[in-house]
């Protein structure tokens, strides 16, 4: 007899083994509170570009915001109590935008592309979130004389060289009042989904938006300094299913860096504040 779908349960695929477990639901259904978990480290690098280059990766309804300024931000997290203590690693590309819907009208930071190194965290941000996630390797940083470096790369292929230097750790006083001055809503995502099939049409196609509160994280460091970076051109036959991605990046121009950051974090909370844009 055919398995029933549970409503109050959350399915991925494959749904044939009954509710998944993942960042929203833990093995007896129970949801995961982050107030300890889990380790983040942080680093941020922003640079000033062309405004008509970042206008081109924006989707509907959307416009840019303010300053053309650049944000890559590279996150090695541990201690994921989903994952029962593992951890990974994140490399995600941003910018400032604004939303004008039919309902809601808000800014925060676009994130254009967020590439993690393990498979699971990649499946339920896209399926259950609509975050922008691929996959690439993405090691620890190397760390020499107080310069940080680190590199990004897809099955060999190195596609991004990043340094941060010169931090300087910032006292309690000027993290409290930079966390005050910021008005973002969150971060701004574009979920996407093709319909089987009818391959130029899309079975999901909306913003979405992931809400900047996230009451259990807690900043225990915060360093800012300098840095600059390098996308590396790629040809299909290096990257074949991402090279158009990473040579649009590679492809601004840098007119001035606008500062680099460490910041380490305990804490954050599992998304499922996460909600549809209209």
């Amino acid at each position: 007899m055919p398995y029933e779908f549970d409503a109050d349960a959350m399915y991925r695929m494959p749904t044939h083994f009954g509710p998944r477990t993942g960042p929203r639901r833990g093995p007896d259904g129970q949801k995961f509170q982050c107030r300890d978990n889990p380790r983040s480290s942080i680093f941020s690098l922003s640079f000033l570009t062309e405004a008509d280059q970042l206008k081109r990766m924006l989707p509907p309804r959307f416009q840019l915001e303010g300053e053309p300024v650049a944000t890559v931000s590279v996150n090695y997290m541990t201690e994921i109590e989903w994952l029962a203590g593992r951890g990974y690693n994140t490399l995600g590309f941003s910018f400032p935008a604004r939303y004008k819907g039919a309902r809601d009208d808000l800014s925060g930071n676009f994130l254009t592309v967020l590439w993690e190194n393990l498979t699971d965290p990649i499946i339920t941000g896209r399926e259950e979130l609509g975050f922008s996630k691929i996959y690439c390797e993405l090691p620890p940083p190397s760390h020499l004389r107080g310069e940080y470096y680190i590199t990004a790369s897809w099955l060999g292929f190195k596609f991004l060289d990043l340094h941060i230097n010169n931090l300087q750790q910032q006292s309690r006083e000027a993290i409290e009042s930079a966390a005050k001055q910021s008005k973002s809503a969150g971060t701004l995502h574009y979920k996407y989904m093709p319909r089987t099939g009818e391959w130029g049409r899309a079975d999901i196609a909306y913003a979405v938006l992931t809400p900047a509160e996230t009451p259990n994280r807690r900043v225990l460091e915060q360093y800012v300094g300098d840095g600059h970076l390098a996308f590396h051109h790629a040809r299909w036959e290096d990257m074949p299913t991402q090279y158009n991605i990473v040579n649009a990046f590679a492809d601004l121009n840098i007119l001035e860096y606008r500062g680099a950051s460490l910041t380490k974090t305990i804490g954050g909370k599992d998304l499922s504040d996460q909600r549809i844009l209209q």
